[in-house]
């Protein structure tokens, strides 16, 4: 420094833009990198000697921060490069595959129907147990005239479910009565229903099913997996109305270990709604746009392929199914509550991974199971108004290795019971509430300005136009939990196509609700695995 005429008090930090930060999510280098690079490169300009110590001020100033800017674009990139290595395991910055996922868009609009198969099960000991897992679109091809079709249908039957979260959350909080949940009037066609617990049966919905077996001797049928539900339920002979499944309509009467439950049985009583009728339980499940299921509550065997059975589970036996369910035969309800399966079967754990929502293939559902070692561990919390939902202890969010602004009691359950994040396997869209969701949108936009911009699309209002790309280069957007815990998400997991055109959106929306919600979209590819003993969740990243 003294070489050059100037002293400590001379120099101030200099404004953001005499270094490269304009580059996508690249963080302008602090002024100490700036001095260790003029300390390593000032051997090789000893013949530089600038005469400048009768020069104004200002304009020494303005010297010396030519000469810094030469040193910082000399030395910048290999410091740079240091800073990333440093935390490979988290990346501020990944290559998403934008023509890989374009191809699927197309993949799943021409894929033949999927071809119905036997059960498949693994089990490592008496106790673990596992299912196939299919994405929606491997059970039933879309019939949509393209893919933007398909994405706005999708994301219609998706906002109907957060709805309904949202709905029975504040029915919850608000201590309704069973007269409450009644259900209403619709206008929707059949064809436009928005049935949140179908959005995963509904044609074209980004669901996920599983292949489970009913009665003695056991029956296989498609069901739509839901962790934010607690009664499973199947559509079952004599119909006053059902819709149209994948399988068979299960008959109850070839089934020698179906029993109808009493009045007075303590399943019956668990029930949000019922009533009675000649001494057997009726149930009744609804839904925020008016779709329900009405039927018996009786006790059924379960079974899981090869690896076991349970019997004496109870379930709802529906006579009267409102909605267009095309495909799946009912729902298996993965819920916290004491009528769920995981509950009633006494799982200590249970875990699935969803392929992509395009992809033909599967994964599993797994009960008993270890959680693979290299799990990012968060608590699991519990809601007591609200002991379906599994929430989350999620402290903030990152960018691009930058932490967003977020007061921590957005992602915290109050006194109430309001607020809070849960991981839920029926909703698409990860929801945040607004504070929250605007940051990082913005954050995101700042560190993508080199990117076309692709305008707004449904719900999605920062959309990007990379059909001119094969890859291209956009921030680490990370999930930190309580314990320090960080998982980074794959740019697929918030990049999203909606068109074959070429246009991608970020999937993340605001909600107008409390209630925080991580959907299926940032979970796929990643094995979530929810610790019920331990009350911890568990995600692993590439473990379907």
């Amino acid at each position: 420094m003294h070489l050059f005429g100037f002293n400590k008090s001379d120099v101030n930090p200099l404004p953001s833009f005499y270094f490269p930060s304009s580059l996508p999510f690249f963080p302008s280098p602090p002024p100490l990198l700036i001095f260790t690079s003029y300390t390593l490169f000032s051997s090789q300009f000893l013949s530089f000697h600038l005469s400048i110590s009768s020069l104004p001020n200002n304009k020494k100033m303005a010297k010396f921060c030519l000469f810094l800017l030469f040193i910082s674009l000399v030395s910048f990139p290999s410091v740079l490069s240091r800073s990333l290595s440093s935390s490979s395991s988290h990346p501020h910055s990944q290559i998403f595959d934008v023509a890989t996922s374009l191809k699927k868009t197309v993949q799943v609009l021409s894929s033949q129907d999927f071809q119905q198969e036997a059960i498949k099960s693994t089990h490592s000991n008496s106790s673990s147990f596992s299912l196939s897992v299919y994405p929606r679109s491997a059970l039933v091809k879309p019939s949509h005239k393209d893919y933007a079709a398909l994405t706005l249908s999708r994301l219609e039957r998706d906002s109907a479910r957060v709805s309904s979260l949202n709905m029975k959350l504040q029915l919850s909080l608000s201590n309704f009565t069973h007269s409450d949940l009644k259900p209403v009037q619709t206008m929707l066609q059949p064809e436009e229903l928005q049935a949140p617990i179908t959005s995963g049966a509904s044609q074209g919905s980004g669901e996920y099913f599983t292949r489970l077996g009913l009665g003695e001797p056991a029956k296989e049928f498609y069901m739509v997996l839901d962790t934010g539900s607690d009664i499973t339920w199947v559509q079952c002979e004599p119909c006053s109305d059902c819709y149209q499944q994948s399988d068979p309509i299960y008959n109850p009467s070839g089934s020698s270990t179906y029993s109808r439950l009493s009045c007075d049985a303590a399943q019956c009583s668990a029930l949000d709604v019922s009533a009675c009728s000649t001494q057997s339980c009726l149930y009744q499940v609804s839904y925020g746009d008016g779709s329900f299921t009405v039927g018996e509550f009786a006790t059924e065997t379960v079974s899981f392929g090869r690896s076991g059975s349970f019997p004496k589970v109870a379930i709802g036996c529906g006579h009267d199914n409102e909605g267009l369910f095309v495909g799946a035969a009912g729902l298996v309800a993965l819920g916290g509550g004491s009528l769920s399966l995981p509950t009633q079967i006494k799982a200590s754990s249970f875990s699935y991974c969803f392929v992509d929502r395009d992809s033909p293939s599967s994964s599993t559902l797994d009960f008993n199971s270890a959680r693979p070692s290299d799990s990012v561990v968060a608590p699991l919390l519990r809601n007591s108004r609200r002991s379906t939902y599994f929430y989350v202890g999620l402290t903030g969010i990152s960018i691009g290795g930058q932490m967003l602004s977020i007061p921590a009691s957005v992602f915290q359950v109050d006194g109430s019971g309001n607020g809070g994040i849960i991981v839920d396997s029926g909703t698409a869209v990860t929801r945040l509430q607004s504070i929250a969701y605007n940051a990082l949108r913005d954050t995101f936009v700042k560190y993508t300005q080199s990117l076309p911009s692709g305008g707004q699309f449904a719900l999605f209002d920062t959309c990007y136009d990379l059909s001119s790309m094969k890859s291209v280069n956009v921030p680490t957007i990370a999930f930190h939990f309580s314990g320090g815990k960080t998982l980074s998400l794959h740019p697929k997991n918030y990049l999203v196509p909606v068109s074959s055109a070429g246009k991608f959106c970020l999937a993340f929306a605001p909600t107008e609700g409390s209630l925080s919600i991580i959907g299926n979209i940032q979970q796929q590819g990643t094995r979530v695995s929810y610790d019920l003993a331990n009350n911890l969740v568990g995600f692993s990243p590439d473990k379907c």
